[in-house]
């Protein structure tokens, strides 16, 4: 089942619940059912701000308590980014729908929106991984408005009617030939008319028509009268605009363009929530930043107050406590400056989990509470580079769209060559006529006129009996001389082409170089953070030596002070360190394609916009 068709299932059976409402097409309404539903609108309903009831059920006394898996739930349920894309594969299916009538393609879709930055990561470095976001894949190299080649014929059959009434008065010259000095002439003509076209080159024109005469004049046979006929009219490219691979190319780019809108609408999902993942890791280090500040703090303060009390009592120099004074106000510092930034990446997460943003009174107030600690795992991914290359080649994202880009400027290069060829048509037509109406008593006994005495239904029984047949057939041919314009829409189709397929070589390419870089990356964040932590572990042995040299007056308060500075920017780096971990491997996961895969989306409630998991439970302390 194609991922397009299951939007609309998923979509249309969600439910009522406010995140998803808004994304569909309604039906037409009254009428006549079928007869009357292709002339009456479509509504698509308003765009829908409210956010889903999980952002709501996650608070507590002004407090927002998220964990990892909350963080891509509220993504994938309010963010609006992938609200946009949700109607990536209606459109998609709109313009196919367009194909199908014979239609131009239109060039609809947004680009994938790159998700916001942390408040300051630090010399972190998130892969972008080559990832291409520009949109364009949504046309797949099909989503032209201006058609090269044969033109595509309309495909939806038309029918017509036309009535015509007119009444002549005419003088008259030779009154020997119509009996009167002013012929009137009243006529009333009907005209239904059919048509249709065939993707294989082939238009057919059925046509009847009938009109009632009726003369002021003697000399004619019949009078009023009643002709009409039945005519069908055939014509078949043989060469020029042959074929269902010219004539249905735009349908077939257009089913190419519904998988990459479906493609897209993955590549957003999966951006976003590894956007998301990397703020909430952030917010996550700044937490424990802040708490690694507070106790900096809290140390200082204590060594100034014990400064204090020993110069009191004549045991230390004065100026000890001015450099202890000068260390509190460094720490206090430092704090405010991790405080500052735990706000305001908490505003850039809140505004990124929500549609209405930090614009609604009761979310800007709230103060987001994390309940994951990152966590450095044993070991990494232990597969080959190859191994890592081979899976992500078959996973990521835009090597689909490039081959399907391909794929679709191939299907519109059938259509440019066959330009090229001569237009050759065969053609036919076939006529059934009829005569009828009222028998002029003066002509009554001549030979066979008793058989066109009748009214309408003699007519059609004439015309159904083929009394009167019309046959005509022919051949046309029309060559264009040089045909210069042809030739260079082929070629420079095809040089396209071959840019395309070295592009397509260029993200394979790339792709290795991504997983390779994001290994390495892996790598050095792991390395970075056993330095760290070892770093913090001496910094801290030291600290603890010192503190017991000063207590028994070996030491000096000067040396502690830097002990403990150097204490709390160790603990400040492992906190970094840890943070550029979790970006490491989120970066990883977007080289190898396994965003979805390692946090456990699916897919179709990505479509829907309502995740199936239930929000983490409260911490028990604040359940009471």
């Amino acid at each position: 089942m194609k991922l397009s068709f299951r939007l609309c299932t998923a979509v249309l059976l969600a439910g009522s619940a406010a995140a998803q409402t808004a994304v569909r097409i309604d039906p037409q309404k009254g009428g006549l059912g079928w007869f009357t539903h292709p002339y009456q609108v479509r509504t698509v309903p308003p765009i829908n701000l409210a956010n889903t009831t999980r952002l709501e059920s996650l608070e507590r006394a002004g407090n927002l308590y998220l964990a990892a898996q909350d963080v891509v739930a509220l993504a994938i349920e309010n963010n609006i980014d992938v609200e946009v894309q949700r109607y990536g594969p209606l459109l998609a299916r709109e313009v196919l729908l367009r194909a199908k009538a014979g239609g131009a393609l239109r060039d609809v879709g947004m680009a994938v929106a790159q998700g916001p930055q942390s408040v300051s990561l630090q010399g972190v470095s998130v892969a972008n991984v080559g990832i291409t976001t520009s949109g364009g894949g949504v046309t797949s190299g099909g989503g032209i408005v201006t058609q090269l080649g044969p033109p595509i014929p309309v495909l939806d059959p038309s029918f017509s009617v036309l009535t015509y009434f007119q009444h002549l008065t005419s003088p008259q010259s030779n009154t020997i030939l119509t009996g009167t000095t002013a012929l009137v002439v009243d006529t009333r003509t009907y005209q239904y008319q059919y048509s249709q076209n065939w993707s294989f080159g082939l238009t057919a024109l059925a046509t009847y028509s009938s009109t009632h005469t009726s003369l002021n004049s003697q000399e004619y046979t019949l009078n009023p009268f009643v002709s009409g006929d039945m005519d069908l009219q055939l014509t078949q490219n043989l060469l020029y605009g042959f074929g269902a691979a010219v004539n249905a190319r735009n349908i077939r780019v257009q089913k190419n363009n519904l998988k990459v809108s479906d493609l897209q609408f993955k590549q957003q999902v999966m951006t976003t929530v590894a956007a998301a993942l990397n703020l909430y890791w952030d917010l996550v280090s700044f937490v424990e930043d802040e708490k690694a500040r507070e106790k900096e703090v809290q140390a200082a303060q204590q060594l100034y107050d014990d400064n204090k009390k020993q110069v009191d009592i004549g045991t230390l120099a004065e100026i000890e406590v001015t450099r202890a004074e000068s260390q509190l106000y460094t720490a206090k510092q430092d704090l405010i400056v991790s405080q500052t930034n735990r706000a305001q990446q908490e505003t850039l997460l809140k505004n990124y989990l929500s549609r209405s943003g930090v614009t609604s009174p009761e979310l800007a107030e709230v103060h987001i509470i994390p309940l994951d600690h990152i966590v450095v795992p044993p070991q990494d991914e232990s597969r080959s580079v190859d191994a890592l290359t081979a899976d992500a080649l078959n996973n990521r994202v835009e090597i689909a769209q490039s081959r399907l880009n391909l794929e679709s400027k191939q299907l519109n290069l059938v259509g440019i060559k066959n330009s090229l060829k001569p237009t050759l048509q065969l053609f036919a037509e076939l006529t059934n006529n009829g005569l009828a109406g009222s028998l002029n008593p003066l002509f009554a006994g001549e030979p066979g006129v008793n058989y066109l005495a009748g009214g309408y239904g003699n007519l059609l029984a004439e015309i159904a009996r083929r009394n009167f047949p019309n046959y005509s057939a022919g051949i046309s041919f029309s060559i264009p001389l040089r045909n210069r314009a042809a030739q260079s829409d082929y070629v420079t189709s095809l040089l396209d082409i071959r840019q395309t397929e070295l592009g397509l070589r260029k993200n394979i390419n790339q792709v290795r170089v991504d997983v390779q870089n994001a290994v390495i990356g892996l790598q050095q964040a792991r390395a970075r953070y056993d330095a760290a932590v070892k770093a913090r572990v001496l910094a801290q042995q030291t600290l603890d030596a010192d503190q017991k040299k000063l207590a028994l007056g070996a030491g000096t308060a000067f040396q502690v002070i830097q002990d403990q500075r150097d204490l709390a920017n160790s603990q400040s780096s492992e906190v970094q360190s840890m943070a550029n971990y979790s970006h490491a491997h989120i970066a990883l996961d977007q080289a190898l394609g396994d965003t979805l895969e390692v946090n456990r989306i699916s897919l179709n409630e990505a479509l829907a916009g309502r995740v199936s998991a239930a929000p983490s439970p409260l911490p028990a302390e604040d359940q009471r």
